[in-house]
């Protein structure tokens, strides 16, 4: 395979790299740069190093056939995932970029390949080992680092981490599956970064692949995703709402509807504990609100195991300032019912007293109105399941004077749920 892509690379005449590479060159040089503080590595100098040389080298030291190629598309892959949002590539200006989009479509044309999708298949295998084994050398690793040994300037590793979430989001399905050995791999060692900028494009990587190949593609190295994804949880605040996004998307792609699967314990195990820690924490708890519903869905009777450290949660969002934290608490509550009918459940006079507190403290909210709709809903939803446990939780709010129209209201959904 690496073979065969090398050859594929160096389908690309040198005189065609030589003229694409001219308007990139002379934009690189022209574009405004100063290295981080505190590093002597040159990001620029990186990109321009990547470019072909216009003079022959002797052919003793003159570079592998294709390996210009490479480099070249791995130049163009490195300016065109620049983004104000990355510290190593935020300097790189818009010129460069439109330049470079034109470019990969001139190397595409020029090495004879129907499109630049193609180009990125044939000769990702040339490409993206050197990328992982950046990375790979820049990893805190205990059992192998050797005393004074020299590692790539961080800078460099986040350039190749770019290059790799580049060039993987450019191959979607049903082509990025022939790709799996090689790009999951390297994936998996970004994850395993310290740095939450490489990390970052591993997971968005990921996220990609997931969506991207079949389920049996996946299946020799799911157990070391899921395991990757439980280890970065405890992730920085930076990349908390990455970490659920692409652990939940591993995890419901991989097992699919098996809750029986050990993987989900595990995987809602670590998200809760992480939450416990952290119960104020608004962004998390946000994020994991927003995304965490695909894994209820799977799970269904199997949530009973956890009902324990999810109500201790929801009983506090319930009651918090923040409007969007109260709303998504409710939605996932509603959810759950629904999905484990509360079987043999201690929790249902709770609930229902939790509901009662949060309808009265919703008089003073800005989304009174739909926190309302939502609280009638779940109670609704407790009479349906739990009959005459719900009933006897409900008795002790009937004389209150302040739930009225609570009590008209729910009443009133109750004859419209009950006639045929």
């Amino acid at each position: 395979m690496p073979h065969a892509a090398a050859t594929a690379a160096a389908a690309v005449p040198r005189a065609a790299l030589l003229t694409i590479s001219v308007p990139l060159r002379d934009l690189l040089a022209a574009a405004p740069y100063e290295p981080p503080a505190g590093s002597s590595a040159s990001v620029k100098a990186l990109l321009a190093s990547l470019l072909p040389s216009p003079s022959r080298s002797p052919p003793q030291v003159q570079a592998p056939a294709g390996k210009e190629a490479g480099d070249l598309l791995l130049f163009c892959a490195a300016v065109l995932a620049a983004s104000p949002e990355y510290p190593a590539l935020h300097w790189v200006p818009a010129g460069l970029v439109g330049a470079a989009a034109a470019a990969v479509k001139e190397m595409a044309a020029a090495g004879g390949w129907g499109s630049v999708v193609e180009m990125v298949v044939a000769v990702a295998p040339e490409v993206v080992p050197p990328l992982k084994a950046v990375v790979k050398d820049s990893c805190v690793d205990a059992d192998s680092d050797e005393i004074g040994a020299v590692k790539p300037p961080k800078e460099h590793v986040a350039v190749a981490a770019h290059q790799f979430r580049w060039l993987v989001s450019q191959v979607s399905y049903p082509k990025l599956g022939d790709l799996c050995w090689l790009v999951i791999p390297c994936a998996l060692t970004t994850l395993d970064h310290w740095s939450p900028e490489i990390k970052e494009q591993g997971m968005v990587g990921f996220v990609h692949i997931a969506k991207n190949v079949k389920v049996t593609e996946l299946s020799l190295y799911e157990d070391a995703i899921l395991d990757a994804c439980c280890q970065n949880i405890p992730a920085d605040d930076e990349l908390w709402y990455q970490v659920i996004e692409v652990s939940v998307l591993l995890l419901t792609c991989t097992q699919q509807s098996n809750p029986r699967s050990p993987w989900y314990d595990r995987m809602l195990s670590e998200m809760l504990g992480h939450l416990e820690r952290q119960p104020l924490n608004k962004e998390r708890r946000v994020a994991w609100l927003t995304l965490i519903g695909p894994v209820f869905d799977a799970m269904g009777l199997f949530l009973l195991a956890h009902f324990r450290r999810l109500f201790s949660l929801f009983f506090q969002w319930m009651h918090t300032d923040d409007d969007k934290t109260v709303l998504l608490t409710l939605k996932q509550i509603h959810a759950i019912v629904k999905l484990t009918w509360i079987r043999k459940s201690p929790y249902t006079s709770r609930l229902v007293d939790e509901l009662v507190l949060l309808y009265k403290e919703s008089a003073t909210r800005s989304n009174r109105e739909v926190m309302r709709e939502h609280i009638l809903e779940i109670l609704v939803l407790l009479q349906n399941c739990k009959g005459q446990q719900f009933e006897e939780a409900w008795k002790k709010h009937e004389l209150d004077p302040d739930l009225t129209m609570l009590m008209s209201t729910f009443s009133d959904l109750c004859i419209k749920n009950s006639s045929p």
